[in-house]
């Protein structure tokens, strides 16, 4: 006992999670600034967060509460799809953060030995999300190399050719890591494309209101469709920890193979996580997009600060927090890089190889206010001007 040997295989075999490295990476570094993390800086709007104090004393929240959600959360949940989503047939259930919606959904939809597929680069804690659960035949799908959208029609030959067809095709849209938003029309035939396979289609729209330059975001809905949503990054309310799922009413059992789920893990999320979701819901999405529009200013400054890596080098920046830059050619370890950035220039980011696309880097522009990632900035195109004249100096 106490061995390797007697621990699970498929969490041996789940990736390390990046985050947790890039955090010990960062704490070891003194005055280092990040641009890692999927965050924002901006706190839940303080309305909100005084209705929550005052809730503090009401003793339902330190109970259990529906395993699906408060039902007055619930409700509203139901008519923002509406209203917002144009989703109409669609039944809800609240977790515990997006990320627990997804690995609801996986143990839901998933046998062990099932085929999946997702797109390069892609979201690494749901390529964790797979392994763990014992779906390892993931097959990984190309991105247009000039946009990074997901490449249709490799999806389409691989999901006739592919026997039986994967259980489940997902995308984040917009994109965690690439920062690009899949098009309507795109969007519209990948679920076209799942339903006549027979295959589900999860997509996260945990960035649904980080649109700019006059993007807008949309959904699609189905009986193959399922809808993941979070209040994490939109109210400032990563640690509250509250997402939802919305799936197809009308696809028969899901709904209690969830519950099953749900009750196993979470029991419910958070009451007065809840409570402040749904008070954040009353502010209201012009709330979010005030905040959301500053952070195209933080986008300018990181797209400069990445301009030593030449014109064509960054894509990203339509959608979500996110720039996708890549590496020159000589510098494709980009782990050894990500350390190299930090030890030396004190400013961190993320491999992509933790996103299935060596030889890249992830850079985050929503968790630092406007002079931060100015600071942050110029330390990244110092460190990048360094790389690319001289290398890793040490």
């Amino acid at each position: 006992m106490g061995s390797f040997s007697n621990l699970a295989r498929r969490a041996l075999e789940t990736e390390t999670p990046v985050m947790v490295q890039i955090q010990a990476l960062f704490r070891s570094v003194k005055d280092a600034k990040s641009l890692a993390q999927g965050v924002v800086y901006w706190q839940p709007p303080k309305q909100a967060l005084d209705k929550a104090k005052e809730l503090v004393w009401d003793p339902r929240v330190s109970r259990y509460g529906a395993d699906e959600g408060i039902p007055e959360l619930r409700e509203a949940l139901i008519e923002k799809l509406s209203r917002e989503n144009k989703l109409y047939k669609s039944s809800v259930m609240v977790t515990a953060g997006a990320n627990q919606a997804f690995v609801n959904l996986v143990l839901a939809l998933c046998d062990a030995g099932d085929s999946v597929v997702m797109f390069a680069p892609y979201y690494f804690n749901a390529y964790m999300s797979f392994q763990m659960t014992g779906v390892t035949n993931i097959l990984v799908g190309p991105g247009d190399p000039g946009t990074l959208y997901p490449d249709a029609d490799w999806l389409e030959k691989t999901l006739k050719e592919t026997k039986p067809p994967p259980k489940v095709v997902t995308v984040v849209n917009p994109g965690n890591p690439s920062g690009t938003y899949i098009p309507e029309a795109l969007l519209k035939r990948i679920s076209d494309i799942c339903g006549d396979a027979g295959s589900w289609l999860i997509v996260d729209n945990t960035y649904e209101y980080f649109m700019y330059d006059g993007r807008k975001h949309t959904c699609v809905e189905g009986n193959h469709v399922v809808n993941i949503f979070s209040f994490s990054k939109a109210y400032g309310m990563m640690g509250w920890r509250v997402g939802y799922i919305a799936y197809p009413s009308e696809a028969k059992g899901l709904g209690a193979q969830l519950l099953k789920i749900q009750d196993n893990i979470p029991i419910c999320a958070s009451i007065i996580s809840q409570h402040l979701a749904l008070c954040s819901l009353e502010v209201g999405r012009e709330w979010v997009t005030e905040q959301v529009e500053d952070l195209v200013k933080n986008r300018t400054l990181l797209l400069e600060a990445l301009s030593p890596l030449g014109e064509d080098a960054v894509k990203g920046g339509e959608g979500a927090i996110y720039l996708w830059a890549k590496l020159p050619v000589q510098h494709q370890n980009d782990f050894e890089v990500v350390h190299w950035l930090a030890r030396r220039h004190k400013v961190v980011v993320i491999p992509g190889s933790a996103c299935g696309c060596p030889g890249h880097l992830r850079i985050s522009f929503g968790g630092l206010p406007e002079a931060e990632t100015a600071a942050a900035g110029e330390r990244l195109r110092k460190g990048l001007e360094e790389l690319v004249k001289d290398g890793m100096v040490q």
